[in-house]
């Protein structure tokens, strides 16, 4: 133990040199938009703050705290695809697990942040552990024909998981800026990179990159190098809201005037313990506050009970969120879903 205490100490010296070391985000360019850097991107809230240096040191004491009692694990319900892959316009949506879905409309499947990995994590050896497995074989998926990525960071965009992908359906992927280089890294060509408020429609669909307050990084040295965002996604009907991972802040409103209301709206209601409002990720009451603002109909819940990043039971986050969703009259709007469950929307 004196021996990881020492090498902790190490690392969180070396971890503050290197943040001190790291260009801060300069004021906006002439001319740019708000949320652009001299050096990548920052968040619009004048009261954001999420510094490297408290993340890393708050993720070093977690190493000594005891691991969370977490509960009953959710129920997994295994989904064989079958109906999925005969599904023809219907417009579904599959919760696999964590910032996942499989979004059918119009006939064209989609795939939000995919991960099938066993962690979220650089390396297969380390890092934090997937502890629910996901609703559906990969091998049980349709033909994908799109992939909208919110951020990349390693529990919403995992190498292994989009190169496997591209190998087996070569989806289009859609990003927020940045992410270009990193795909090509992979041998992926075919993607669309898009600033907040840019559309592009695919196949019949169109994708909108919309705002979002959070952070990118897969490393110490490409800190909100990527931008991050969350997305609208409208068939000819049917319109749904993908929230991503995010901070709660007054954004939201505006997506819903200009690009709402939504018919589904996932949001995430997990990992948020340890702080009174943390900046970077919603509580469940302030979910719901993300739900009404960007005006859902039904809201799907994300972001809880899959790896072990998040450190509030199991069961905590939907139940927090019903208990609000009862407090305000929205009930009957909000439908948390098991692993592998489809509804039709």
């Amino acid at each position: 133990m004196a021996v990881s205490r020492v090498l902790s100490a190490v690392f969180v010296a070396a971890i503050i040199v290197l943040d001190f070391a790291l260009p801060a985000a300069a004021p906006r360019p002439t001319g740019r938009p708000a949320h652009h850097a001299e050096r990548g991107f920052r968040n619009l809230d004048p009261t954001y703050e999420y510094p490297l240096i408290g993340r890393t040191i708050r993720l070093i004491r977690r190493g000594f705290e005891p691991v969370p009692q977490r509960g009953p694990a959710p129920d997994v319900l295994a989904n064989d695809g079958v109906e999925l892959r005969a599904n023809g316009y219907a417009p579904t949506i599959t919760w696999i697990g964590h910032s996942t879905f499989l979004v059918q409309i119009d006939g064209v499947n989609i795939l939000t942040d995919p991960h099938w990995g066993d962690r979220a994590s650089p390396v297969a050896f380390a890092g934090p552990k997937r502890l629910v497995p996901p609703g559906m074989r990969f091998e049980d998926l349709p033909p994908i024909h799109a992939v909208a990525i919110s951020h990349d960071h390693y529990d919403h965009l995992d190498e292994a998981t989009v190169q496997r992908l591209a190998a087996t359906h070569r989806p289009r992927f859609f990003t927020p800026l940045g992410h270009r280089e990193w795909f090509a890294d992979q041998g992926i060509t075919d993607v669309v990179e898009l600033d907040w408020w840019e559309s592009r429609t695919y196949r019949g669909v169109t994708f909108t990159c919309t705002p979002a307050q959070h952070s990118s990084g897969r490393g110490l040295h490409d800190q909100n190098l990527r931008l991050w965002s969350s997305w609208a996604i409208a068939g000819r009907r049917k319109r749904l809201f993908f929230a991503g991972d995010t901070g709660y802040y007054g954004g939201f409103k505006e997506i819903g005037r200009r690009l709402g209301p939504f018919d589904v709206a996932a949001v995430p209601i997990g990992g948020y313990s340890g702080y009174p409002k943390h900046p970077n990720h919603v509580n469940p009451e302030e979910a719901l506050s993300v739900f009404e603002d960007v005006r859902g109909r039904l809201m799907v819940p994300m972001h809880f009970g899959t790896f072990e990043l998040n450190r509030e039971p199991f069961r905590e986050p939907p139940e927090r969120l019903l208990r609000e969703a009862v407090a305000r009259g929205l009930e009957e709007r909000v439908a948390p879903l098991s692993p592998g469950q489809t509804i039709h929307w």
